[in-house]
């Protein structure tokens, strides 16, 4: 346990140590999801001609960062497959959103305490609410050739969406 005059000085340390790294947080990059990973993209073929593609972004991934990267994998699914042409037979984008309460002001390290058995005191100190949002896309798509894709209005060429989409590479190490 910290003398009491210490609490101030850890509290400015963890506060600038949560900064330092808010600082440092980054969208999620284009990549695939691997085990143990919230980010990144999936996909899975469904049948001859049809996958599910997802992209699951960070709390600092834009929602239309999150969308443009599943349109990518699309594309790039759909190249991989033999196809040239893709449509959505399903589409949507997710909005998780967290709400986190962080106890502030003097009463946290002072006189307000943790009961186990039934949690702060309800005089206890004030909270900030924070809320993060992390966005989830997703899609089915059917795989088209160009004699299907001709004749379906709503079909996406997947050479053009990859030139007009690519991400830009990774800065320098």
């Amino acid at each position: 346990m910290l003398a009491p005059r210490f609490r101030p000085l850890a509290r400015s340390a963890l506060i600038l140590s949560l900064l330092v790294l808010a600082g440092c947080a980054t969208p999620a990059p284009y990549a695939p999801m691997l085990p143990g990973q919230a980010t990144g993209y999936t996909d899975r073929q469904l049948s001859d001609n049809r996958w599910r593609v997802t992209f699951t972004g960070n709390s600092v991934t834009p929602r239309e960062t999150v969308e443009n990267d599943l349109l990518l994998r699309a594309a790039e699914v759909t190249l991989a497959a033999g196809g040239t042409h893709f449509v959505f037979d399903t589409r949507d984008t997710r909005a998780n959103t967290r709400y986190d309460a962080i106890p502030t002001g003097p009463g946290y390290y002072g006189y307000w305490r943790f009961h186990p058995r039934w949690g702060y005191d309800p005089f206890g100190p004030p909270v900030d609410i924070v809320s993060t949002t992390k966005f989830e896309s997703y899609a089915e798509i059917v795989v088209l050739n160009d004699a299907q894709a001709a004749r379906e209005p709503k079909s996406v060429d997947a050479r053009a969406v990859i030139s007009h989409l690519r991400p830009p590479p990774p800065p320098p190490v």
